[in-house]
């Protein structure tokens, strides 16, 4: 079974940065794609960033500029630049093993708060 593990979320000033990361384990083969999910309360989870095992990124267009992701073997991670309010979320690892996986796995969150 393939467990992700999340940490560095925390509470930053608007304006600040922060860098999550996810560490994925129980896996022998690699991962296709791993990224970042974000979900405030009463909004719908939306994809922040991914990146694939080709390098190829994708990234929402809010936070594109000020977030970057990167990846080494089976860690994620997610620098966050000039933090804004709205990026208050709790913020989830994603891994899909395979292009056409049915299911992914995900971590457990981390709160991510942004406020003066």
């Amino acid at each position: 079974q393939v467990q992700l593990v999340e940490s560095g979320g925390g509470l930053v000033q608007p304006g600040g940065s922060l860098r999550l990361s996810c560490a994925a384990s129980g896996t022998a083969s690699g991962i296709y794609a791993m990224g970042w999910y974000r979900q405030a309360p009463g909004k719908q989870r939306e994809l922040v960033a991914i990146m694939t095992s080709g390098d190829w990124t994708n990234y929402l267009d809010s936070v594109k500029g000020r977030f970057t992701i990167s990846r080494d073997e089976n860690t994620v991670y997610l620098q966050m630049n000039s933090l804004k309010p709205e990026d208050t979320a709790v913020y989830y690892c994603n891994a899909r093993l395979e292009v056409h996986a049915r299911n992914d796995y995900w971590g457990q969150g981390t709160q991510v708060t942004v406020s003066s």
